[in-house]
């Protein structure tokens, strides 16, 4: 076992794609389709589960990322895939709440293709600006002038920070500019270059471009400070009205797996993300874990499409 998990850490310094406890020899991959790309804060969870229940499963468990159409692409991949195969998916607020009502055609539906597994976790998203920018409040935002000139930047149309971006105009009563971006990575590029004004985006992913300087955190969407920025006051506490918006991951099995399969991999979900090191890379990415039972996963699932589609239908943005 001490000679697997050297090569294990090895190839991991190496840069490889595989995570696991290396699993027996002829045991077969599990796959997990992160509808994002690299480097993105659904690739860094997905590799956390990854590394995690490959050491629980004692089998190899690899992550694949397929980015494009709000993750569309990728989560269609894992709808699609036959019974037998060992494919999960890292689905999010996006791809199982927010695209249902985004896309008028949407070419899976997150209740009937899919099961879930086990709730990742949540997390509220930055309001960050450039360094440079004079504002250093919401209420500088506020009393912006000229609102047709400010824009704000997103992962792509109809991701969580592009909503978060709408519902910021309606509260605020401004019309700031949507610019959306092939990913978060690009987005933030341009926006610590100055060619957007603001942004909301994961902790994970623009803390520590707050903290080397480049960019200035504002403002909390969710309800309650953040653990990963405890100093950065919530949207609300700034006198923006009824700004609760939070971000989550889960994770997904194709609802043609056979039941067998997918209760194994339900408890094996459970049990990784009851482990503490787990849970403390997790809190590292500003992801807050809730537990939940089958049937509160069911009901979430179903209860964040309803959520979501009014936010998408307040903010009117839509997808062919």
């Amino acid at each position: 076992m001490k000679r697997r998990t050297v090569l294990a850490n090895a190839l991991l310094a190496a840069g490889t794609t595989c995570t696991a406890a290396w699993a027996q020899p002829n045991a077969r991959t599990l796959k997990l389709v992160v509808p994002f790309g690299a480097g993105t804060s659904t690739d860094i969870v997905g590799r956390i589960m990854a590394d995690a229940l490959g050491r629980q499963l004692a089998q190899s468990v690899i992550v694949e990322n397929k980015p494009g159409a709000g993750g569309a692409i990728g989560s269609e991949q894992v709808a699609r895939s036959t019974p037998d195969a060992q494919t999960l998916l890292v689905g999010t607020v996006g791809t199982h709440a927010i695209n249902p009502t985004l896309y008028k055609r949407l070419p899976y539906q997150p209740l009937r293709d899919f099961v879930p597994l086990g709730f990742i976790g949540a997390t509220p998203t930055l309001l960050v600006v450039p360094s440079a920018s004079p504002w250093k409040n919401v209420a500088d935002l506020r009393q912006t002038a000229g609102d047709a000139a400010v824009s704000f930047a997103s992962a792509g149309n109809g991701t969580s920070g592009h909503l978060a971006g709408e519902l910021l105009n309606v509260r605020l009563g401004k019309r700031f500019v949507h610019v959306p971006y092939r990913d978060g990575a690009q987005a933030m590029t341009e926006l610590v270059a100055g060619n957007v004004q603001f942004m909301f985006y994961h902790p994970a992913a623009v803390l520590p471009q707050v903290r080397a300087g480049r960019l200035r955190a504002l403002g909390v969407s969710g309800a309650r400070r953040s653990a990963a920025a405890p100093d950065v006051p919530t949207l609300i506490e700034q006198g923006v009205p009824e700004f609760d918006l939070v971000a989550w991951f889960m994770l997904y099995a194709p609802s043609a797996m056979p039941v067998d399969q997918r209760d194994r991999l339900r408890e094996a979900t459970r049990q990784v993300l009851a482990q503490a090191d787990v849970r403390e890379k997790l809190s590292q990415q500003g992801i807050e874990r809730v537990e939940m039972t089958p049937a509160q996963l069911d009901a979430f699932a179903a209860s964040e499409i309803t959520k979501w589609g009014e936010a998408v239908q307040r903010s009117g943005a839509q997808i062919d």
